[in-house]
C-alpha cells in the first residue's frame, strides 16, 4: 500500500474533527410533532355551519371575515360535517361584541355525551362547564369568575381526551377535570347546539380562526 493510501484514512478523521458541522449536521431546532388540524370557518361562508334552532334567536351572518352572532335570546350556530368525539383540541377566537352575557357557549363531545364551555355567563363573568354532575357552569367544581371587556379577542381552547377535558382562556389554563366516573351533560336549553355548536345569550359575539385538531388517544 502506498504511502498516500496510508494517510488517507488519517486525513478524512482529521476534517471531521475539524469540521463536525460539514458531515451530517443536526438541525438546530427539531419539528413539533401535531395532529391534522382542520379550519372549520372560512371567514367567507357559512359553509359546514346551520343556524341554531333557538327560540327568539338573532341573525346569523358572515361580517368582515367574523362569524356574527347578532344579539336575541339565545343565538348560535352548529356544525353540520363529521368531527371525533374523543382525542382532539378545538380553538377559536371570540369577542363580545355588545351585551353582558355568555359571548361564547361553545357545546363539544365528549366521548357519547355532550358539554359546554361557559365564556362570560351569569352577568358577565362566569367560566365553566355545564354540566358536570348535573351541576351547571355557575356551580361546579370548574366554576370561575373573570373580566372581559367588550370588544376585544380572546383566545378559547377546549381539549378533550378518553381522561380529561382542559380549557384554556388566552395562555390561562381554566379547566381540568378527571372525566372519570363524572355525569358530563349539557343544560336542556343548548340541546340544539350538539354535536358541535357555538352560541351567545342575550350578547352579540363575534367568532374567527375556529380551528379543530387531532389528538393521539391518551394512553
Amino acid at each position: 500500500m502506498s504511502s498516500l493510501h496510508r494517510c488517507f484514512p488519517l486525513l478524512a478523521l482529521a476534517l471531521v474533527s475539524v469540521l463536525p458541522g460539514c458531515v451530517n449536521p443536526e438541525p438546530k431546532f427539531a419539528p413539533r410533532p401535531s395532529g391534522p388540524e382542520k379550519s372549520l370557518f372560512d371567514g367567507r361562508t357559512l359553509t359546514g355551519w346551520k343556524t341554531t334552532d333557538f327560540a327568539g334567536h338573532g341573525e346569523v351572518r358572515v361580517d368582515k371575515g367574523r362569524l356574527l352572532l347578532e344579539m336575541g335570546t339565545m343565538t348560535g350556530v352548529t356544525w353540520t360535517n363529521d368531527l371525533p368525539r374523543l382525542n382532539y383540541e378545538i380553538s377559536l377566537d371570540a369577542m363580545r361584541v355588545a351585551g353582558s352575557d355568555f359571548f361564547c357557549g361553545l357545546t363539544f363531545p365528549v366521548g357519547k355525551n355532550p358539554c359546554s364551555f361557559i365564556v362570560g355567563g351569569w352577568g358577565g363573568g362566569v367560566v365553566g362547564l355545564s354540566s358536570i354532575d348535573g351541576e351547571d357552569a355557575a356551580h361546579n367544581e370548574t366554576t370561575k369568575y373573570m373580566k372581559f371587556d367588550n370588544g376585544r379577542w380572546y383566545h378559547i381552547r377546549v381539549r378533550v381526551t378518553g381522561v380529561e377535558i382542559q380549557a384554556w382562556i388566552d395562555n390561562e389554563q381554566v379547566v381540568n377535570l378527571v372525566t372519570a366516573d363524572r355525569g358530563i351533560s349539557i343544560r336542556v336549553e343548548v340541546e340544539p347546539s350538539t354535536p358541535l355548536g357555538i352560541a351567545t345569550f342575550a350578547t352579540t359575539g363575534a367568532f374567527r380562526n375556529v380551528q379543530l385538531k387531532s389528538l393521539p388517544a391518551a394512553k
